[in-house]
């Protein structure tokens, strides 16, 4: 068992500094004359006291706590977590792109403006759309800014369409999204083979139907066979099909959304572009739109003129849904995705499709033996297995995440999607070596084998890290909801 870390107030001694100024040489302010005395310190503040190597080692030590592609396999299933790769963390720090103003006037950021311009170009071939918006700053955020779209679009047709379909495969912010936009949801169940229920939705669709959110392949990492017939009866129905494009990762320069049939879809470029991803941002999600919904896209919108080919902020559109993110999106994340398409090309980006396929089903196939498989056969990018099988030993889904944090695994996602139980869902991406998914096989066989011989030993887990096992009951009975208590 690893030793306990001091505090860095325990840390501190009595007159020890981590730095040493010189002598202020120009008069010193009154802060009395410029912040209201009821602001003011009446006594120092109780800073710990230390000597910068020790500040610098402290800081150091808790970093390494963190988990992160960098250091480690990452096998969360619908996040992809993916190595990024650092030339497109270079091309983000170009003095050109790092140090300039978003109000910058559009001659002097022509470079910028350029690649904003380019890049929508290529995620509409990439998508099969017919025009991007680069504006919203995350999936959850794309996903809302795309159902505006098609409210918007409804709405300049005379019609109130109030519902929007979600199976029950699909991605947990679809819902959210949908009644952030003024949508109620519809749900729409899986058949035994974990496509959309194609009778089920036939009966849901009608003239209230705004769109159909579908994730494909599904959370379930399976491909959706009758995605044809899903799009005759939505667009029957009068709706359209929305395309959460977060597990693109498996689809690059194979097939697109367009020609599946969607007339809106959404890309998490922190995911299939290999930006950077976690911590609560940035992200960046791109929409895009068939020729129909152009007129709705955020504004400002990046052109380009015809007479000199100068590229400018395209304002005036009197349809628009307005501004969704100040300034323009996240623009380092931007400068990363289109370093990494760059980099790649069109048969790249096929290559790494094949390739996440490939790692899953390898994955797959090893694992299956070990676990209950809701859903037998080939998958895409990730796949879900179930735990269920080890409750005969007293053993959960839960347990084996925790007891794979003592072999240095970060877990991967598990009870979601929350229609198959005790759920694993694994998703290696394309960019783990064969040698590093057969140690993560390896070790969750070993665990399994655990729960067979000595399944205390794996329901106490984790053993070796800062914070062991948690009173699961107590924090959701008396969770501490702030951080004043010791």
């Amino acid at each position: 068992m690893k030793p306990e870390k001091a505090l860095i107030f325990e840390l501190s001694k009595p007159g020890r500094t981590a730095y040493s100024l010189p002598e202020c040489d120009v008069p010193e302010a009154d802060p009395a004359e410029a912040i209201p005395g009821s602001l003011l310190r009446t006594a120092p503040a109780a800073l710990p006291e230390l000597s910068e190597v020790d500040v610098v080692r402290h800081y150091t030590e808790l970093s390494r706590r963190n988990f992160g592609v960098d250091n480690g396999f990452y096998p969360l299933g619908s996040c992809t977590m993916k190595y990024n790769p650092k030339l497109n963390e270079d091309a983000a720090r170009l003095p050109g792109f790092a140090r300039i103003h978003p109000y910058q006037p559009e001659a002097s950021v022509q470079g910028a403006l350029e690649l904003l311009y380019t890049l929508q170009q290529d995620l509409a071939a990439l998508t099969g759309m017919d025009a991007v918006t680069l504006q919203p700053a995350a999936g959850a955020h794309g996903e809302w800014t795309g159902l505006m779209l098609i409210r918007a679009y409804h709405e300049s047709r005379g019609e109130r369409r109030t519902k929007v379909l979600v199976p029950d495969s699909s991605h947990g912010t679809n819902p959210a999204s949908a009644t952030a936009a003024g949508f109620e949801t519809l749900t729409i169940p899986s058949d035994a083979g974990g496509m959309v229920d194609l009778a089920a939705l036939q009966a849901a669709v009608g003239p209230d139907t705004a769109a159909l959110m579908l994730t494909n392949p599904s959370t379930l990492g399976l491909f959706e066979r009758n995605i044809a017939e899903i799009a005759g009866i939505v667009h029957e129905a009068g709706g359209l099909l929305y395309y959460d494009g977060a597990n693109s990762n498996a689809i690059m320069g194979i097939t697109r959304p367009g020609d599946m049939g969607f007339d809106v879809v959404h890309l998490n470029l922190h995911k299939t572009m290999s930006t950077p991803h976690g911590g609560g941002g940035p992200g960046a999600g791109p929409v895009g739109v068939k020729e129909k919904l152009i007129p709705f896209l955020p504004k400002p919108v990046v052109g380009r003129r015809e007479e000199d080919g100068a590229y400018f902020w395209d304002w005036h559109r009197p349809d628009s849904i307005g501004r969704v993110k100040s300034y323009y999106g996240n623009f380092g994340i931007l400068v990363r995705a289109y370093a990494y398409i760059r980099s790649y090309g069109p048969e790249g980006l096929k290559r790494v499709s094949e390739c996440a396929v490939l790692n899953a089903n390898y994955m797959r196939k090893r694992l299956e033996p070990y676990f209950y498989v809701p859903y037998p056969g080939v998958c895409k990018h990730e796949f879900v297995l179930s735990g269920k099988n080890l409750k005969q030993y007293g053993v959960r889904t839960l347990d084996v995440a925790k007891r794979l944090l003592d072999f240095g695994y970060h877990p991967p996602t598990i009870y979601f999607p929350l229609n198959v139980e005790e759920c694993i869902m694994i998703e290696p991406t394309e960019t783990e070596s064969k040698e590093a998914l057969d140690g993560f096989i390896d070790t969750m066989i070993q665990i399994v084998e655990e729960a067979a011989r000595d399944p205390e030993l794996v329901k106490n887990a984790p053993y070796e890290t800062v914070v062991k096992r948690l009173d699961e009951t107590a924090a959701a009975r008396k969770p501490v909801l702030n951080c004043s208590c010791g």
